[in-house]
């Protein structure tokens, strides 16, 4: 089934709906794909009928009723549900308002920030903040994902503000001077001409070092072709490619046959578009993560909205975040 938001309204008209559709999503429609977080046992698990009277409401310990829907191990006997290990766990958020906002990140090409989320949920700013991290934290690259190999574009580019446009002291001081060399942070980004995905990562510094840590933690450089601009950073580690074809900007040459950097700069502008459109401001501490989210969007734009939505939920098994003055 593929879901709008009015069919997915349909779909989890009641906090027991989302939790069957959860656990639909995360382990298969025959529930095959369970285990037990606690033993890691796949055979056989029992779920916890609720005595309430409508068959799905119980009281928990404190005395409040809930939903939520229980099950317990055959080998070890815990008891957990499809909460459990995951970004959802501990939340006191509604799982319908978590599906919600998981299909808004998911569906919006430009992003949703955490301030539309507040006003359109009736949450907190910060629990609209953190629920938006704790999704981009599912959304990162899977850890053990292979190089990236075939025909490689890489460039990068600057996120934040004009130098003209900082406060007091950080304010440039004479023509095209600031006192602040850093105040733009570089991002480098990778795609692959044939898979179509980006992967993209923040850079102290744009030099020769940088881009070679970056790229050959995510390239098989040796079966691969390098396509860049003419930036020096690139020219050492090319020799090290299967081939390195670059285009020359300054002589206003941007492709020459397949060569070109025109997918990565395609990529960069929905990304600004979207930063100073959407979120308006993104901290360089942050940045990371929502490059995962622009990444993971870019990279499945040819699936459906509903099929990205699983993905994102079948990578939420070990990835909780904590909220400790921020996010640890």
């Amino acid at each position: 089934m593929e879901f709008s938001i009015p069919a997915l309204a349909n779909k989890i008209q009641t906090e027991a709906d989302a939790y069957i559709l959860l656990e639909h999503m995360r382990w298969g429609d025959d529930l095959s794909g369970q285990s037990c977080p606690k033993c890691g046992s796949v055979r056989k698990f029992y779920f916890i009928k609720p005595k309430g009277g409508d068959g799905t409401t119980r009281k928990t310990n404190r005395g409040t009723a809930t939903q939520r829907r229980r099950w317990k191990c055959a080998d070890c006997r815990h008891q957990f549900s499809v909460l459990t290990g995951t970004i959802f766990h501990g939340t006191k958020v509604s799982i319908r308002t978590w599906l919600f906002v998981i299909f808004e990140m998911c569906s919006s090409k430009n992003g949703v920030s955490a301030r539309e989320i507040e006003r359109k949920y009736g949450l907190t700013p910060k629990t609209a903040w953190f629920m938006t991290h704790r999704i981009r934290e599912a959304m990162k690259r899977e850890p053990m994902a292979g190089l990236l190999a075939g025909t490689i574009t890489a460039d990068e580019t600057y996120i934040g503000g004009k130098p003209r446009n900082k406060h007091g002291g950080t304010r440039p001081v004479g023509p095209g001077r600031s006192r602040r060399p850093d105040n733009k942070t570089a991002v480098l980004s990778l795609v692959d001409r044939s898979t179509g995905e980006v992967r993209s990562r923040v850079l102290p510094t744009v030099t020769g070092g940088t881009l070679k840590e970056a790229i050959t933690s995510e390239v098989d450089v040796a079966n691969s072709t390098l396509h860049t601009d003419e930036h020096s950073g690139y020219r050492k580690l090319g020799a090290e490619f299967k081939a390195h074809e670059t285009v020359r900007h300054s002589a206003w040459e941007y492709v020459r046959g397949d060569v070109s950097t025109n997918h990565a700069e395609g990529y960069f502008s929905q990304l600004k578009r979207s930063l100073d459109g959407t979120h308006h401001h993104v901290s360089r501490e942050h940045l990371p993560r929502y490059l995962a989210e622009f990444d993971y969007r870019y990279s499945t734009r040819d699936l459906s909205d509903t099929e990205r939505m699983r993905r994102v939920i079948n990578q939420t098994q070990g990835r909780r975040l904590r909220y400790q003055g921020g996010i640890a």
